[in-house]
């Protein structure tokens, strides 16, 4: 996979679906240059949450995190390019919205912590475990014109 192919899962969790803030963070991403290659409105069962959560099954916040992200629908999709994961979790934001930078997606969206509007894959890793968990059908990539342009 060369550096261009990258990929990070992304979620936009039920809060941020709630508000109607899919259409700007998907846009977020396509501005920067990312390749959408998925993208899917789901109601994610709890077995597909905590195997995507496992880490966190020890925390005592658990039980709430499992209830807020089955409490509406989580729009989820693939980007793909040169720096997805960590250029993706840059442009989210910290996970505490109050420690944010200014333009991000959290500390533009959100508030709370527990309400932190998103989710970004943290290593290529995760994102390829998270993307073969969120789209087990898989997904197929395409080229694109515009590529040209974005990539030396």
């Amino acid at each position: 996979m060369s550096a261009n192919e990258e990929r990070s899962f992304i979620a936009v969790k039920p809060d941020g679906v709630e508000r109607g803030l899919v259409g700007e963070i998907l846009r977020r991403f396509e501005t920067r240059g990312f390749k959408v290659l998925a993208l899917e409105l789901t109601h994610p069962s709890e077995q597909l949450l905590r195997e995507h959560y496992g880490d966190l099954a020890s925390k005592p916040f658990f039980p709430k995190l499992l209830a807020y992200m089955q409490s509406g629908p989580v729009a989820a999709f693939v980007i793909q390019g040169k720096g997805a994961v960590k250029i993706g979790r840059a442009m989210l934001g910290a996970t505490n919205p109050q420690d944010s930078a200014p333009g991000t997606i959290r500390a533009d969206f959100a508030l709370d912590i527990g309400k932190n509007v998103c989710h970004g894959s943290d290593s290529v890793e995760s994102a390829e475990r998270e993307i073969a968990l969120w789209f087990p059908q898989g997904i197929k990539s395409y080229t694109r014109a515009v590529d040209a342009v974005l990539y030396e």
